[in-house]
């Protein structure tokens, strides 16, 4: 679908939606969804950067040069489509009764669309004399997030291409479209936790040392401990422990080793390196010889609601007729990546299909998405008030 194209027909997102699902891009695989995009954008004055980082294929794209700098971010990376049998082919973008079906047609390729066919709406229709707006777009999102926006920041922070505004297209919305902008998310740690022990004969403990009990002490300690109560955007944080393993083979042998998984999903109040020394200190009370291994985590964030938030909300409302709630729950997303950058936000499609079998998303959600994009363009773009007599 090209820029002209879009334009003449009320920038309607759909076609270019169908061809970005058409691409089977399981993360890491780019298979060509992001050409497909920068086809687009092209004929509409933006200059493209692709980004290549180890195997991950992104995308930078921007129009103009100027401030404020709105910049949206996404993936075009999907998930599997699974072992479940799908309705039709999952890379076979399908329109039945009013929806569009396909792998990513929520998360997030038609937000993508959305977005790219709000710029040409907002383009033909004169706008873009002021400031610049630019595509952040990633390949490696649903993996593990090593070589995507993370590195792509790295180059725009080297390159003096950082933006002033954020805007993430991941579906916020539970169930209607407007109810949900998410502007923070809470912070994950794995922490992955070996005890060790002496093996023996369970008839002979005092020739043995069981590594399980004080394992399991530990870990009652840590699950029953609140981390806190809340803050002021974040519910209370949650430690929850995701396995205990021993890989015992027999019932009668004491084992020298006992390993568990923990996973805790924190608010404001805490950085992942505190909460590390904090499990690392209830471990040493109890085990006598342990490791403690994190895995990379993802810092908590929130962007303190201000002008561009509540530009946001007055488009959605206006749009939907619906007043966004601004929450930060749910998993991460690469706006952990931006918030140290500048201020973000969260706002797409509903995600009750994402990552589901027969993933989809109503013809009308989608054009009504674009619409609030090409109305946050308009406003966010729009000139600043002059004072009474100037």
């Amino acid at each position: 679908m090209s820029a002209d194209a879009a334009a003449g027909a009320g920038v309607d997102p759909l076609a270019l939606a169908e061809a970005l699902i058409a691409c089977p891009s399981v993360t890491p695989e780019d298979a060509g969804a992001q050409r497909v995009l920068a086809a687009f954008l092209a004929p509409l004055g933006f200059t493209l950067t692709p980004l290549r980082f180890g195997a991950v294929e992104n995308l930078f794209a921007r129009h103009g040069r100027g401030r404020p700098h709105l910049c949206f971010a996404g993936h075009t990376d999907v998930v599997p489509p699974g072992a479940a049998t799908w309705a039709a082919d999952p890379f076979t973008p399908t329109v039945r009764a009013g929806v569009l079906y396909g792998r990513g047609a929520c998360d997030m390729k038609g937000a993508i669309a959305a977005f790219a066919a709000a710029c040409a709406g907002f383009l033909a229709g004169g706008g873009g004399g002021r400031g610049s707006i630019s595509l952040l777009i990633t390949g490696d999102e649903e993996g593990l997030a090593l070589d995507g926006t993370r590195r792509v920041l790295e180059w725009l922070r080297s390159a003096g291409e950082l933006p002033d505004f954020c805007l993430v297209g991941e579906p916020t919305n539970p169930a209607r479209l407007g109810e949900t902008i998410k502007i923070g998310r809470r912070g994950s740690l794995n922490l992955h936790v070996v005890a060790e022990g002496r093996q023996g004969h369970v008839a002979y403990p005092e020739r043995a040392e069981n590594p399980l009990h004080p394992l399991l002490a530990a870990l009652a300690e840590l699950a029953s401990t609140p981390l806190d109560a809340g803050t002021a955007h974040f519910a209370p944080s949650s430690l929850q422990i995701t396995s205990v393993d021993v890989g015992n083979p027999t019932a009668n042998l004491i084992p020298a080793r006992a390993e568990a998984r923990l996973n805790i999903r924190f608010n404001d109040a805490h950085t992942a390196a505190a909460l590390e020394a904090r499990v690392r200190g209830v471990l040493a009370r109890h085990l006598p010889r342990f490791t403690l291994e994190p895995s990379p985590p993802a810092e908590a964030f929130v962007t303190a609601p201000g002008a561009e938030i509540a530009l946001l909300c007055a488009v959605i409302e206006a749009e939907t007729g619906l007043t966004p709630r601004l929450d930060t729950g749910g998993g991460t997303s690469d706006a952990r990546f931006l918030a140290p950058h500048c201020p973000v936000a969260e706002f797409g499609l509903v995600g009750a299909s994402m990552h589901q079998v027969d993933e989809c998303v109503p013809l009308a959600d989608l054009r009504r998405l674009t619409a609030i994009y090409r109305a946050f363009l308009a406003a966010y773009f729009a000139p600043p008030a002059r004072a009474p007599g100037r």
